[in-house]
């Protein structure tokens, strides 16, 4: 282990590192995130606003933004370098469980127990669209890298790949026997990965919704997927504290 940095033992919900690897940020039970030095382990803020435990936080990709989501049901953009609340973004009538950023920063996308995805214009703190068609909570959302697709997890057992530009829903990944609780894109935006309450980590063709390989392991809920930048391996993790690292080359 590198280094700790302690969340006044609390569950930590959703952490996110800067593009350029120095600042780590923490959210979880309490209704703050902090930022910390990554190199000293230092705090190096404390952002307090939310009424509720926060769910989900994220870095945009030049590293000058923050945006947290809670269950007071609202997202808060921060300045990550003074701590500053720019803006708190409404809409939600349920918890905000999942928040990510295009790669300009400008657009941001959040996933909520009300069902909904909703796309924010960042700089403006303005609702672009709302996506509605998961049946039960939306648990995670991401953009590819290149900001062409969106995709969104569910307990209602899909995932969905939408056009964020226009809200057209493109596929429904089924497949999965429980909620999907993690999803990514592989670093040039082919691959979908999914991870679900049924221990298994799916692999999908992004631009077809095709299913492309099963990986089983896990013995519980995969809470986790991220793809390597290269693209060659992934990982996942879950419930049955295990890390796992997949050599996915064809």
């Amino acid at each position: 282990m590198l280094r700790e940095f302690p969340q006044q033992n609390t569950i930590v919900h959703s952490v996110a590192l800067s593009p350029d690897s120095r600042m780590v940020a923490g959210a979880g039970g309490i209704a703050t995130v902090r930022l910390w030095d990554v190199s000293t382990g230092s705090l190096l803020r404390t952002l307090t606003g939310h009424s509720n435990s926060v769910m989900a936080v994220v870095s945009s990709a030049d590293g000058k933004m923050v945006a947290s989501g809670g269950m007071d049901n609202t997202i808060r953009l921060w300045n990550s370098y003074t701590g500053t609340l720019l803006s708190v973004l409404r809409g939600h009538t349920g918890s905000v469980n999942s928040v990510a950023f295009t790669s300009d920063g400008r657009t941001l996308a959040s996933g909520s127990t009300d069902r909904t995805i909703r796309l924010w214009d960042a700089h403006q703190a303005t609702l672009l669209h709302t996506f509605m068609a998961h049946s039960y909570d939306v648990m995670s959302v991401a953009f590819t890298p290149n900001s062409k697709l969106l995709i969104s997890g569910s307990s209602d057992k899909t995932a969905r790949v939408w056009n964020p530009y226009t809200g057209q829903l493109l596929h429904v990944l089924t497949g999965s026997s429980s909620t999907i609780w993690s999803v990514a894109f592989s670093p040039d935006s082919s691959l979908v990965a999914t991870g679900s309450g049924d221990g298994v980590v799916r692999l999908w063709d992004a631009y077809s919704g095709a299913l492309l390989r099963t990986l089983t392991g896990h013995r519980n809920v995969v809470t986790s997927v991220l793809f390597a930048p290269q693209g060659r391996f992934m990982a996942s993790g879950g419930l049955d504290g295990a890390i796992r690292l997949w050599d996915i080359s064809p």
